[in-house]
């Protein structure tokens, strides 16, 4: 065999060669479309459009919608299997390359189902891998489809993939404000790129020199967004094993780098060697080490660590090897680096405590992760729907979370500010479910809307939006006009009039 092709290859390819086929135009523009779709983002407004387009069902919930789109690609696809039409060799070039994303779409959409009760599989059996008792069916099909024995395994891994990542970034992340669907959109880009044929065509195995950085207040969500990222990286599918090489329970390693002294962090991150400090009286192998070759690896609060550990992490950066602590051997890291930290990285730029060569190896990807504050504001159903999530978790049900729900508002209001996020609103349902009350938080929380907008300015994290919105409060209060604070803000009165329409408190970080 040669690049997975067979005898059986070879004497089909030439066969396809000799009788080169062409789509229908009608084919021809709904592939085109197809196509597209395929390559998209699922969680952009770009997809959602498409899918709508492609399906022909208006007015129509997402997920109904795909479900149209996938029984409409499965009637073409069957059309051409009657005519003996699904060998992508048999076709020219062009027409190839259309067919090719169909199909893949065809088979994948075959096996969903059988891909998420596999994920839930995995979790249970935790990190030896479990054998997938339907990958040689899906095996067989993409080989029906003129896919080599390399491909069809390959791609077959991508599917699960790509399953995994809609799985923890659709069901980690919930929520339906814009600013929650901006960060599913620009999480599945961290994974796949802005476009899946771009990734499959050069990427697929080279992700982990792409870093990415997380900001954001403590609390949002900063490590559920990691592991959706580092669950969610491409893992090869033993053939021979009818299983992956290995499983995703092991692919993610989270090291919070703020519980550890300055003097011991190296040896956290890249081990060490018996006898290396005072002790030191085994040997330890360090978060790099552990890392396996298909994972990622989360430094939390990467902001809190000084200059000689930011030089360290660099080098490993560029060079891809380490050292332990007390030995001269260099090791070889192959994992991914994901990077977070809470505090405002401009400042710690700024100040000299983060170098800028150092951010720079990191900033592959800089993504923030909203305050629940923010959430909110853009859309007040984000609380229910956050404590439906929470309290069905704690209980088994979500016939308590009216109780919590009303117990929050009535002692708490609408525009309480969450200064601990949704890290604190679980801990509200945890005390709401015991003692049916929650007093809050309300130590160091900026009380007037100048503070807050102030606290948001200098610590690097108020957005443009909430800005203009608090400003034009801010105008309103003090001049009593909308026409004033238009004149003031260079903005018509429209505009100004949606601003002032915004919650008192915007999405100001403390």
């Amino acid at each position: 065999m040669e690049n997975g092709w067979t005898i059986y290859d070879y004497q089909t390819y030439n066969y396809c060669m000799a009788n080169t086929k062409n789509l229908s135009e009608a084919d021809r523009e709904f592939f085109t479309l197809m196509a597209q779709a395929a390559s998209c983002n699922p969680f952009s407004e770009e997809y959602i459009e498409l899918t709508g387009k492609l399906a022909g069902g208006k007015n129509l919930p997402p997920q109904e919608q795909l479900k149209l789109l996938v029984e409409r690609v499965t009637e073409r696809v069957h059309k051409l299997e009657v005519a003996g039409g699904t060998d992508v060799r048999q076709y020219t070039e062009t027409d190839r390359a259309m067919l090719t994303n169909a199909l893949l779409f065809d088979v994948y959409h075959r096996f969903v189902s059988q891909m998420d009760d596999l994920i839930l599989d995995q979790i249970d059996a935790g990190d030896s891998p479990v054998t997938v008792r339907f990958a040689g069916e899906a095996i067989t099909l993409l080989r029906r489809c003129g896919f080599t024995a390399t491909e069809a395994a390959r791609y077959f891994a991508i599917f699960y993939q790509i399953r995994r990542a809609y799985f923890f970034i659709d069901r980690g992340l919930i929520g339906t404000s814009p600013c929650m669907k901006e960060l599913r959109r620009q999480l599945w880009n961290s994974v796949f790129t802005h476009d899946i044929r771009w990734y499959d065509r050069y990427l697929w195995n080279r992700m982990e020199d792409f870093s990415t950085l997380l900001l954001g207040e403590t609390g949002g969500g900063k490590g559920t967004a990691a592991a959706a990222i580092g669950r969610s990286g491409f893992i090869p599918f033993d053939t021979k094993k009818d299983c992956f090489a290995e499983s995703f329970t092991r692919s993610f390693t989270a090291l919070n780098l703020s519980q550890f002294p300055e003097a011991l962090i190296e040896s956290e991150l890249f081990g060490h060697r018996k006898g290396a400090f005072t002790g030191a009286v085994e040997e330890h192998e360090g978060v790099f080490a552990r890392c396996s070759p298909h994972g990622a690896i989360f430094l939390d609060e990467i902001g809190d660590v000084g200059i000689p550990v930011q030089i360290k992490l660099l080098q490993v950066l560029q060079e891809r090897t380490f050292t332990p602590v007390g030995s001269h051997e260099k090791r070889r890291f192959q994992g991914r680096v994901i990077a977070a930290t809470n505090k405002p990285i401009g400042q710690l730029r700024a100040s000299g405590q983060f170098r800028n060569d150092f951010y720079y190896r990191l900033c592959s990807q800089v993504i923030t992760v909203p305050s629940l504050r923010q959430r909110i504001a853009e859309d007040t159903s984000e609380l229910d729907q956050l404590l439906a999530s929470v309290v069905e978790r704690l209980t088994g049900e979500n016939s308590a979370v009216e109780l919590v729900r009303d117990t929050i508002l009535k002692t708490l209001g609408k525009d309480y500010a969450w200064p601990g996020n949704v890290r604190e609103l679980e801990q509200a349902a945890r005390s709401i479910l015991l003692t049916r009350q929650y007093a809050g938080d309300h130590r160091g929380v900026a009380t007037d809307l100048r503070s807050q907008l102030l606290a948001g300015v200098e610590s690097g994290t108020l957005d443009a939006d909430a800005l203009l919105a608090g400003y034009c409060r801010l105008l309103y209060e003090r001049h009593g006009t909308i026409e004033e604070v238009a004149r003031r803000t260079n903005l018509d009165r429209r505009t100004v009039k949606v601003y002032l329409q915004k919650p008192a408190y915007p999405s100001v970080h403390r």
